[in-house]
């Protein structure tokens, strides 16, 4: 990946220009599928990526599905609930425990809990750690030397920006995975259901994929209002973010050092929208 320095900002990064209006640390890579259109910030800082950790795990579970380790109509989590219901929030579960609110399917329950379980599932089907498992077929591959995890495989990731956007590089252009398995992970699975979007309130509908969260036309959002619906990613709540639009053919990923709050709520959109502005396309 070609890349800035550790601090500053890269030349052309004038579309990143709202990271100073954050009030506290923030940072930002710009990405094409050439690599890194531009930077600003503190890139190596080593930061807790909270639910943007699911991103490795949807993709890691999707790296199982396509060797055949798995299947998305596995029995996982809750009675009647599949592997898929976990990896997209509708297997019924709560938020961080086996408490079941719903029969599957019928709304879209965001739980950390379902997508531990997925990871427990796919560790036993592979036979190795689930870390383990995530260093081998996605953070080695790619060159993520420097992630780590304290904590379980939903919110447990912690990495740096320059390592994260390693990550946002094959989500641009796969490698790891086929086109049939990478479309399953990113576009809306059981599509239609309404549910809570953790920070911003009830979107109906509230479209995930396998691990990855699918903007749609939610609104409001923590992407841009000019982000396609087509736009993946995750966000975390302490104030790590990536995304990839495909019809823009760009990615990003910010870090900030505070809590999600109001301020991410109003920055983030016009972030995305500034960098949208500045690298995509003209036609577009």
């Amino acid at each position: 990946m070609s890349g800035g320095p550790a601090a500053g900002r890269t030349p052309g990064a004038d579309g990143l220009g709202v990271l100073d209006a954050f009030g506290f640390e923030a940072a930002a890579i710009v990405l094409g599928p050439e690599g890194v259109r531009a930077s600003a910030g503190d890139l190596e800082k080593v930061r807790p990526l909270r639910s943007v950790s699911k991103t490795l795990t949807g993709f890691a579970c999707a790296i199982a599905l396509e060797r055949g380790a798995v299947a998305l109509t596995d029995p996982v989590g809750p009675e009647g609930s599949t592997l898929r219901h976990v990896l997209c929030h509708a297997s019924g579960l709560f938020y961080e425990s086996d408490r079941v609110l719903q029969e599957p399917g019928k709304r879209r329950h965001y739980s950390n809990r379902g997508i531990d379980v997925a990871a427990l599932h796919v560790a036993r089907a592979v036979g190795r750690d689930f870390e383990d498992w995530v260093s081998g077929e996605i953070a080695e591959p790619l060159g993520m030397e420097r992630l780590s995890w304290d904590g379980p495989p939903s919110v447990g990731a912690f990495a740096p920006l320059a390592d994260l956007a390693l990550l946002a590089l094959e989500l641009l252009r796969p490698t790891l995975l086929g086109p049939e398995v990478f479309a399953q992970m990113t576009t809306p699975q059981l599509p239609g259901l309404v549910g809570i979007m953790p920070g911003f309130g009830k979107q109906d509908p509230n479209p995930f994929g396998l691990g990855f969260e699918v903007r749609g036309a939610k609104s409001p959002h923590w992407t841009g209002t000019t982000s396609s619906p087509e736009t993946f990613g995750h966000f975390g709540m302490l104030g790590t973010a990536l995304w990839v639009d495909p019809v823009a053919d760009l990615a990003a990923v910010i870090g900030t050092d505070h809590e999600f709050c109001d301020t991410h709520r109003e920055l983030l959109p016009r972030l995305s929208d500034d960098i949208l502005a500045r690298w995509a396309p003209p036609a577009r």
